[in-house]
């Protein structure tokens, strides 16, 4: 088990309210504070007007529990889960251009095969090519095609999202706070969504 006063990568999912500036609030948090976002990405949940985040920060327990504990200070800040130490499924998605000399071509899609990755794109010198997995997968396809000649490489931020039962099935306004007393449940006024608890 890893000393907690040892920093290291803690992946956190954010569930904020899908609002102008709310992205920029957070970054400004971790920017004022000298703590670095190692990745982020973000997109609407099944409810438009719920975005979730998923941010990646390098830190030991005192810094992830300030991080935590400021996030939850942000009034569009609905929910933070640190997905780190719970069971989890997280990916990462690569777009890598690669010098496609004639000589390399067949060992490249032998690469892109073994990894699963797709060729989106053929030019008479180049590949391009997509691969998605967590992130030792897309260090390694980047390293092995490294030697070709990567003439541009995107990587999209880490999302995440934990297993099991760990998912309920939660009405939107419960969520919100926009509920005072709770009505009773019929199938015509309950909407329902799942969100991570």
């Amino acid at each position: 088990m890893p000393n907690n006063s040892e920093p290291q990568k803690h992946t956190i999912a954010v569930l904020v309210e899908n609002r102008f500036g709310v992205l920029s609030r957070v970054a400004g948090l971790f920017s004022a504070r000298g703590y670095n976002i190692e990745s982020l990405s973000v997109g609407e949940t099944l409810d438009p007007t719920v975005s979730r985040m998923t941010l990646v920060v390098r830190g030991d327990a005192f810094v992830i529990e300030q991080v935590i504990k400021q996030l939850h200070k942000l009034i569009d800040v609905i929910k933070v889960t640190d997905l780190t130490a719970e069971n989890h499924v997280e990916r990462e998605m690569i777009l890598l251009k690669v010098n496609s000399e004639p000589t390399s071509r067949a060992e490249i899609l032998r690469i892109a095969d073994i990894f699963r990755a797709k060729v989106v794109d053929v030019t008479p010198l180049t590949y391009t090519l997509e691969a998605t997995g967590d992130e030792s997968k897309v260090t390694a396809i980047v390293e092995l095609l490294r030697p070709f000649g990567i003439q541009e490489l995107v990587r999209t931020g880490k999302v995440a999202i934990a297993r099991g039962a760990k998912t309920r099935v939660r009405k939107v306004e419960e969520k919100l706070g926009k509920v005072g007393e709770p009505a009773p449940a019929s199938k015509e006024t309950v909407r329902d969504i799942g969100f991570e608890d």
